[in-house]
């Protein structure tokens, strides 16, 4: 395996950091000339502001790259607007559905309930893969304590298809250091959280949950869908909970 082959890059920098902290991890990821250019993807959902947070304190002026579906709830705008001013973040890059694309496929905005696999990529996947175009990584909130394929997850991963390396600061977080890192840091929480959305999406396909549900029940509720596809790679669905 060539030295510089992905993998084995990935495979190196887990063994350095294994036993380190995620800020840790995302100043090494933001700050090390072997990173390239990286860019933060955020949904600015229920968990995001800790990854924010983190970021707005490393370096501020990390692309920080927010998909807006044209979908989302009011409340999502507004934390996303909000989130960006108190933070101080100095490049926030909305991303949107191509203009033409979305009146060829989904002209009268109801390919969600058609489609919803092709409603997610039209609006959510191939904008972002357009959006990391030029980038050599990008950050997630992906954590292990939301189960499937990420109960094993490390803080690197490669992405063969790309090249790209994935970077997963909060990999090894439980639900605890989440609310604890956002109670310690005064971090204003998502207006839906406290309404019963522990995961926020779209709002045509996300409904609240009930307390003796998993936090993902409310996503595309009544359907086999459980994923957007962000988390695609090659052809194999991981497990999404929050993004960012």
């Amino acid at each position: 395996m060539p030295p510089n082959d992905p993998a084995n890059r990935a495979a190196r920098l887990n063994d350095w950091y294994r036993l380190n902290a995620a800020v840790t991890v995302l100043r090494h990821a933001l700050t090390a000339p072997e990173s390239g250019r990286l860019a933060l993807v955020s949904s600015f959902g229920a968990e995001s502001v800790v990854l924010l947070h983190m970021v707005s304190v490393i370096e501020r002026a990390t692309p920080v790259i927010f998909l807006d579906t044209e979908m989302l709830f009011a409340e999502t705008l507004v934390y996303q607007q909000e989130l960006t001013e108190r933070l101080g973040l100095r490049d926030v890059r909305i991303v949107r559905a191509d203009a033409a694309e979305r009146a060829a496929e989904d002209p009268d905005a109801t390919l969600h309930l058609r489609d919803a696999d092709a409603c997610c990529a039209l609006r959510k996947s191939r904008p972002l893969a357009r959006a990391l175009a030029g980038f050599d990584g990008w950050i997630t909130g992906r954590k292990r304590f939301q189960g499937g394929a990420r109960a094993h997850m490390d803080f690197f991963e490669p992405e063969p298809a790309t090249g790209r390396m994935k970077i997963n600061p909060l990999a090894h977080w439980t639900q605890e250091d989440v609310r604890t890192y956002m109670e310690e840091n005064r971090l204003p929480r998502h207006p839906l959280v406290a309404r019963g959305y522990p995961s926020i999406g779209c709002m045509p396909c996300t409904s609240p949950v009930q307390d003796h549900e998993d936090a993902r029940a409310g996503r595309w509720r009544g359907a086999a869908k459980t994923e957007c596809g962000i988390h695609v790679v090659n052809g194999q669905i991981i497990r999404k909970g929050e993004n960012a």
